[in-house]
């Protein structure tokens, strides 16, 4: 996705850091789990696309060992730049717009990513292309859609201020582009661009303190867009934020849907 001053969330902030650990922390074991599936070991090479963070980067380095590669591209590299020693590389790179890095990967991975960019089906078919054949596609994406609610357990005011917010974000993504039902298409997307063996699941954690963690951090990333589009006062962030503090609610995620294939 280029970036453009209508970027909601952008790396660069504070929050994002706090977003990416969040992140890690919900959904690294997932990940991990699929990528272990594919026999993922020394001397594969990997792209990982719109890295963001560094605890896939690194946790991918430590599988392909030396004589693997790992290319970490993202359209701002500032919070991967910190794993950028060998065997992983890290580029500037636009995957709804540039060329791939290079091809023959063994595997291409991208989290949370694909739903923001505008131009999603090139970037996708990007993706394939950099397959070698036999080569494994893992996309794991949100779909904020097939469960909207912050607090699916809306019983009290807290909740349904939660979730009157939450619908704030979703309305600020939808006005930038993002597809708040992209994950449910993956694996009819995956097999329209050629991939076999295409299979999907879905983790939806419900309530953990990275949940809590991960909305305080987005919350405040975002608060002035919230208010500027009158979707929230100050006193309402304000008290949300208190609110999940206190510790004594029930802060859910979308789910995220993986779903992966091999190129044929």
């Amino acid at each position: 996705m280029k970036r453009t001053d209508g970027y909601l969330l952008d790396n660069r902030q504070t929050e994002a850091g706090e977003r990416f650990d969040a992140f890690a922390a919900l959904f690294d074991p997932t990940t991990f789990r699929h990528l272990e599936g594919f026999g993922i070991g020394p001397g594969w090479r990997c792209w990982e696309v719109g890295a963001g963070g560094t605890s896939v980067v690194s946790w991918l380095a430590k599988k392909v060992g030396p004589t693997g590669r790992v290319v970490a591209t993202d359209i701002d590299t500032s919070r991967v730049a910190a794993a950028a020693r060998p065997p992983v590389q890290v580029r500037v790179h636009d995957v709804g717009a540039d060329e791939p890095p290079g091809e023959g990967f063994d595997l291409v991975h991208a989290r949370l990513v694909l739903v923001h960019v505008p131009d999603r089906d090139r970037a996708l078919r990007s993706m394939v292309q950099a397959l070698r054949p036999g080569g494994r596609l893992l996309v794991e994406d949100a779909d904020p859609a097939l469960q909207p609610l912050l607090c699916p357990d809306e019983h009290g005011p807290e909740q349904q201020l939660a979730n009157r917010l939450r619908q704030g974000f979703r309305q600020l993504l939808a006005d930038r582009g993002a597809d708040l039902a992209y994950g449910r298409r993956l694996p009819r997307l995956l097999r329209e661009a050629g991939l076999r063996q295409v299979e999907a699941d879905a983790y939806f954690p419900v309530t953990s303190p990275a949940c809590a963690a991960l909305e305080a951090a987005t919350v405040r990333q975002i608060r002035d867009q919230l208010v500027s589009a009158g979707h929230a006062t100050d006193q309402d962030i304000d008290r949300h934020l208190a609110n999940i503090a206190s510790g004594g609610m029930d802060l859910a995620t979308a789910p995220m849907i993986s779903a992966w294939g091999r190129k044929a």
